[in-house]
């Protein structure tokens, strides 16, 4: 498994083997046997979706081989590299690596793992969900999702979370909607629409939890509602159609398996997501967390308060974030500090000879980073971030190899700076008229 390089001058995104191999129990889980291996399994499943990059990841390699051995013949244990199956990762909201998800009864509702990252943890997880889920099964309440492809008439899959929309409903509900809509037109008799109906539903279910009903799946019986099907014009059917507020709609090509339609929607979240934030590093942990999570972090380092006020730095903030927006699919760390406030972060990063504003991209796992060479603008910044997007750029290591020491500092309070109050002197006892007899 290897991270995609653009250039050889570019190290900051470095080819790195995937955390696991076929001699462990592990087992590594990819788009293509992730359906047949652990949705259509009866067997409980432990996932962990992980980065090669990712520092947490790889310290957490080596409890995880030791709970999959632990739990073999018991609990399924697998992994997903994340990073190279992007829409795997997006199918199930992974925002952050490691992410460890636990797959019980209802395969199309897997379960977050907020537990410790030791072995002995991992394996009390995994039987106390494995008595549950043995449990639920005496009580004859288990059964997940039916996968049965059945039409609506009868009743087949659970359609709860897709929303029937009529021509009396639609623009209530989705034109004037500030949420994005994946609407399906149908007609009852339509085989091609049938199969797609339990898969529709499925997403339907995971996309609500995983974007918090932000992106909504909906359907439109047309052969009733022929006023909603004449004005976008269906002529087939199935036809998808995606809806987002003060835009046109667009038809849908993708795929028609609940994987494809949840990565879509997942995708069109993201399109709509809120920036990641911009933090202001005014402790160790504030970067140390960032930049460990992250593939990279971008830092600012910009001038002192005293040299632009308020309204000059918050430009200066509002330049990144239209960036960290811009970005945000990226999932990088952005952060700033004042000029001086971090001068040992300043020196190790090569920041101060080009003057302030500055920045640099970092990746703390490599303790690698480039500097912004160009202006501080929003198209000297983009040009900068697309260039280590495709692996170009020059790098250079961190200056002593790792993050030197941060001072704790107190977050900026959105004012204007003050002038540091100096004592007056008191001039009454020099007698200013016996000056001109010095002798020099």
């Amino acid at each position: 498994l290897l991270f995609v390089v653009g250039t050889v001058s570019c190290t900051l995104f470095l080819a790195v083997n995937g955390l696991y191999s076929a001699s462990d129990d592990v087992i590594e889980l990819t788009p293509t046997n992730f359906n047949k291996e652990v949705i259509q399994s009866e067997s409980l499943w432990l996932v962990e979706f992980y980065a090669p990059w990712c520092g947490h990841c790889q310290r957490l390699t080596p409890e995880w081989k030791k709970a999959a051995t632990a739990l073999k013949g018991v609990v399924k244990v697998g992994a997903v590299d994340a990073d190279k199956h992007q829409s795997l990762g997006g199918q199930y909201g992974v925002r952050g690596f490691p992410t460890i998800k636990i797959f019980g009864a209802n395969k199309h509702k897997a379960e977050d793992y907020q537990g410790g990252r030791t072995s002995d943890a991992i394996v009390e997880a995994a039987l106390s969900a494995l008595r549950s889920l043995v449990k639920e099964r005496l009580s004859g309440r288990s059964g997940g999702y039916s996968s049965g492809k059945q039409s609506r008439e009868s009743g087949g899959g659970d359609k709860k979370d897709v929303i029937e929309l009529t021509d009396d409903s639609f623009d209530k509900n989705v034109i004037n909607s500030d949420d994005v809509w994946m609407v399906e037109f149908y007609a009852p008799w339509c085989g091609h629409c049938k199969n797609l109906e339990p898969e529709w539903a499925a997403a339907a279910t995971e996309v609500k939890e995983q974007t918090k009903g932000k992106v909504k799946l909906a359907a439109v019986d047309a052969t009733v509602n022929q006023m909603l099907a004449g004005r976008y014009g269906i002529r087939g059917f199935p036809t998808i159609k995606i809806f987002q507020k003060g835009e046109d709609p667009v038809d849908y090509d993708g795929g028609r398996t609940r994987s494809d339609i949840i990565a879509r929607a997942l995708d069109l979240f993201s399109d709509n997501a809120p920036p990641p934030e911009l933090l202001e590093i005014i402790s160790e942990d504030v970067l140390k967390t960032t930049c460990d999570a992250h593939q990279l972090c971008i830092i600012s380092v910009l001038p002192h308060i005293l040299d632009t006020g308020a309204s000059g730095r918050n430009s200066y903030l509002d330049v990144m974030l239209k960036m960290a927006e811009k970005y945000k699919k990226k999932m990088w760390g952005w952060l700033w500090t004042e000029a001086g406030a971090q001068s040992d972060l300043e020196s190790s990063l090569g920041i101060g000879g080009f003057g302030y504003p500055a920045m640099a991209a970092v990746n703390a796992r490599k303790m690698k980073f480039a500097l912004l060479k160009g202006s501080f603008s929003e198209q000297g910044i983009n040009e900068f971030l697309r260039e280590l997007s495709v692996g170009r750029g020059s790098t250079a290591p961190v200056g002593g190899g790792a993050f030197p020491k941060i001072h704790s500092v107190e977050p900026w309070d959105g004012k204007d700076g003050e002038l540091p109050v100096e004592d007056d002197i008191d001039l009454s006892d020099v007698d200013l008229d016996d000056w001109d007899k010095d002798e020099l």
